[in-house]
């Protein structure tokens, strides 16, 4: 089994992903939420076509929030798979005679 470690990068950017990600689905949510109707991403309109409500915070902002995040996380893996392996590891082979 390979142990893994992870540095100031590493925590930075799940800390940096992970929070666009929870603001923009969870925390704006909760607030979409506490402020009342419409729920939804569109506004709400009256028979004349007039609109009547409007979500508090844009539903593009909340999906940016939330593809960013996503972006982050995909950036920083792509630099986990290129940067070089530690070396660390003192794995050696040795052969054993059978009886």
């Amino acid at each position: 089994m390979q142990h893994t470690t992870t540095n100031a990068i590493d925590r930075a950017a799940m800390a940096l992903g992970g929070g666009l990600i929870l603001l923009g689905a969870v925390v704006l949510g909760i607030v979409e939420i506490l402020a009342g109707q419409p729920y939804g991403a569109a506004p709400l309109t009256n028979d004349a076509g007039d609109i009547i409500a409007t979500p508090l915070v844009d539903p593009n902002i909340r999906t940016g929030l939330v593809i960013a995040g996503l972006v982050v996380l995909l950036v920083w893996q792509l630099y986990r798979m290129t940067a070089a392996p530690d070396r660390d590891h003192t794995d050696q082979r040795v052969d054993v005679t059978a009886d």
